[in-house]
This record gives structure tokens, sequence and C-alpha cells, in this order.
């Protein structure tokens, strides 16, 4: 009614208010289409919390923040607190050699410098596997696998056998368990590894195998029902590989897939390596041709001839991803790479 008998401009300035919000109409907010996508996203990856969720819709190309993300699933009810379920893998009581903790506050700044190594099982209807898994710690990379009917050294050196097929690591560090201090194992590393374990009880000191593990069973081994042990080795294997390699996205990594992030790590070592000419990028050199010039792959005791320009048989191919590069260079310097928990 006061609009009627005065100026808008008098109101407003007696109200302390700007006209503008006289006008104001809000609009409604539509949620509709991101909910779609988020269910989309969940159907996915059905283990994602809310800030994956919010990742992977950033991936696709949509502007979201992590509160909106949050709240939408609160609404749909995809946030949920899973309880602890833990069966006793780990036998420490043994006559073998035990070796101290190497990696307790190490600060961790390349592929292949620390190996972490656990054990999980997984429950089929008629008998019980178990699953032994090698992570290289830097890319997050799983190195290793192996699933067995049993607890004994085969299940392990099986795993290790397949990493090493990959790399060498600097350091191998695990829990005390019998399935790493027995000889065979010990005997399969590389003279050059140097040999880390937790302390027995204190599961925190091997924080990053515990929580690939628990990646693993959340993410595929409780989502499935294996015919046997057949059908078992072959979709955790395809899980393993395919999935969590090359597909699923690590806040730790920027939120890259370790195969990106490695990519872009060796993409970044070899132009470092081109601009302080340790890799001839093209033409002669003082010492002779491009052709001529060995260069050390990035990892210990490790040695590839490179032509000119090429990238070394073991690093993946580089991808054009401007965020992998940022992530790789800032990653050294980030607390995430400290190994503890």
């Amino acid at each position: 009614m006061m609009r009627a008998s005065y100026p808008l401009a008098l109101l407003c300035e007696t109200l302390g208010c700007n006209r503008s919000s006289f006008y104001y109409e809000p609009k409604p907010c539509d949620d509709a289409a991101l909910k779609d996508a988020i269910q989309q996203v969940r159907a996915d990856w059905p283990a994602y919390g809310y800030r994956r969720v919010c990742a992977e819709l950033q991936r696709k190309g949509l502007v979201v923040n992590r509160k909106r993300v949050l709240r939408l699933m609160r609404q749909m009810g995809l946030i949920q607190v899973r309880p602890a379920r833990k069966v006793h893998t780990t036998d420490s009581e043994h006559p073998f050699p035990r070796y101290p903790n190497l990696v307790q506050g190490l600060q961790i700044c390349r592929p292949d410098h620390v190996w972490v190594a656990d054990i999980t099982y997984v429950r089929l209807a008629t008998e019980d596997l178990y699953l032994a898994v090698i992570m290289d710690v830097y890319t997050r990379s799983l190195r290793g696998w192996n699933l067995w009917r049993g607890l004994d050294a085969s299940l392990t050196v099986g795993a290790l056998r397949m990493a090493l097929r990959e790399g060498v690591p600097e350091i191998h560090h695990s829990d005390q368990g019998v399935q790493y201090a027995c000889a065979d194992y010990v005997e399969a590393l590389p003279e050059s590894t140097q040999i880390s374990m937790a302390a027995v009880g204190e599961a925190w000191q091997n924080g990053y195998a515990e929580r690939v593990i628990r990646t693993i069973k959340e993410e595929c081994i409780e989502l499935e029902d294996y015919r046997d042990y057949a059908d078992a080795r072959r979709r955790i294997g395809a899980f393993l590989q395919d999935v969590y390699n090359r597909k699923r996205i690590h806040s730790a990594l920027g939120y890259l897939t370790p195969a990106e992030f490695e990519a872009a790590y060796c993409q970044s070592a070899l132009t470092a390596a081109a601009d302080a000419a340790i890799i001839p990028v093209a033409g002669e050199t003082e010492a002779g041709s491009a052709e001529e010039q060995p260069a050390r792959d990035s990892r210990p005791g490790k040695r590839r001839d490179v032509a000119a320009g090429a990238v070394p048989r073991d690093c993946p191919r580089p991808l054009d991803l401007a965020d992998a590069l940022h992530a790789s260079e800032n990653l050294p310097s980030n607390n995430s790479t400290r190994f503890s928990v």
C-alpha cells in the first residue's frame, strides 16, 4: 500500500535495501536432472561417497559442488555407514626373521618407491578363498594380485611374481604375517629391495594396504556372488586390472585414475629429462646421436634404450590432461604421499 503513496527509491532508502531487491523473484531450483546424474554414477560405482560422486560429475562436465551433492544424496538415502567386518588372515606366530618399519613418516616421491602388500578373504557358498594384492603407494596402482584357496606362501608369492613383471620396488612393506616373513617370499624379492614390516597388532602402520583392501571388498567382492573359484578369479581380476587401475578415480591423485596419473608422471619425467639433455629429443649430441643415448627408467634397477622423442616401453603413453600434469607436479609435496594414516 505504501508503494502507491511514496516513490520506490524513497521506500528502499528508508528500509536500507536496494531497489533490485524489490523486483527480485527467486527461481525454483530443479534438482531432478542432477539427481538422475547422481543415480547413474552410483549405479556404476555403488561405493562412491559424495566427494567422488561430485568429482565424477565434474569429469562429465557438470557444474556442481560437494555441498549440493551431499544434500541431494542425503535426500536420496545414498549416504550410509558400513558396519566393520573382520576375518583374521595374519599369523604372526612364526620363527622367521622380522624386519623393522622403514616407511613410517617416509615421504614417498616416485613410482615404485614403496610397495605395500596385504591379504583378504573372499567368501563363496561352498568355500573360502583368499586374495593377496600389492600396490604401489605413489601411483595407487595395483602391481600384482593372486587369488587362492589357502593361506600358504603360494598365495603371496604368486602376487609378488606378477608385480615384479611391472617393476622393482625400493621398499616392500607388509605386516609380519608368516606369508610375508617366510623364506619362500623373502627369497623371491630382488636383492636390491629393502624389506619393511608393520609392528605386530598395529594395522595402521600398513594403512595404505588396509585401505585398498577395504575398497576392493566394498566395490567388488561384497557386490558379487561368485559361482566358483574360476568365476571369482575372472571377475575379481577384471575389477583389479581394468576398473581399479584404469577407471576408478582417486582423491589422492587429484581425482585421476592410477593409469592417468602414472602416464602423466612418465610424460613429465621424460620432458624434464629431455630438457636436461639426459634424453636427447632429436639429432646429434656431443656424445653421439640420439639413437646412441641410453635413457634410464625411473624405477630402480631398470635401464631401457629409448629412441629419439620416444616414451619408454614401461611408461604408459602420455595423455592430453592438463590436470594430470598439474597433479603429478604437486603430489610429491602433498601430505597424502607421506606414509601415515
